[in-house]
């Protein structure tokens, strides 16, 4: 059969080539696109290990901050209740003077309307008494029709003062 002996020389020479421009493309994809493809994954894992080396300095720089913040924030706090806590103290001693103050004017001023109200009371006392005895003058003279001396009167007015 003649077929069968033309198979053998062709399919042998269909793998040749077969195998030949395997090998062109095997070897051109080695040397021309596989340097390019692994340079371009290089640079993405280079530029992932960046990013991640500069997150992990932010987180760290984050957490210094906050810790920093914090102990500031507590820092002026407690400056904050020192400085309230002292204005409390000044007002409080300002308060207490000042109350101080206006006790002893009330007392300066209690003691002087004192004496001003005894003042006037005696001088009223004063006045009822020469009203008075001018009054029980006339009332005896006018009832009794006896003539009393201012000084008799007086005295008699005294004396229920006195008792009463």
């Amino acid at each position: 059969m003649p077929q069968i002996a033309q198979l053998l020389e062709t399919y042998a020479s269909q793998i040749f080539w077969l195998l030949i421009t395997f090998g062109i493309i095997y070897f051109g994809i080695a040397r021309m696109m596989l340097p390019k493809v692994e340079a371009a994954v290089d640079a993405r894992n280079k530029k992932i290990a960046e990013d991640l080396a500069a997150a992990e300095a932010a987180r760290a720089a984050a957490e210094m901050l906050e810790t920093g913040g914090d102990s500031a924030l507590n820092a002026a706090r407690a400056e904050a209740q020192a400085k309230s806590n002292a204005a409390k103290a000044t007002a409080a001693k300002a308060t207490e003077k000042s109350l101080a103050d206006a006790d002893a004017q009330i007392a300066t001023k209690l003691a002087a309307a004192e004496m001003s109200l005894s003042a006037a009371t005696a001088s009223a006392m004063a006045s009822v008494e020469s009203v008075a005895t001018g009054a029980t003058a006339d009332i005896v003279a006018k009832v009794s029709g006896i003539a009393v001396t201012p000084a008799a009167a007086a005295m008699a007015v005294k004396m229920v003062m006195a008792n009463g």
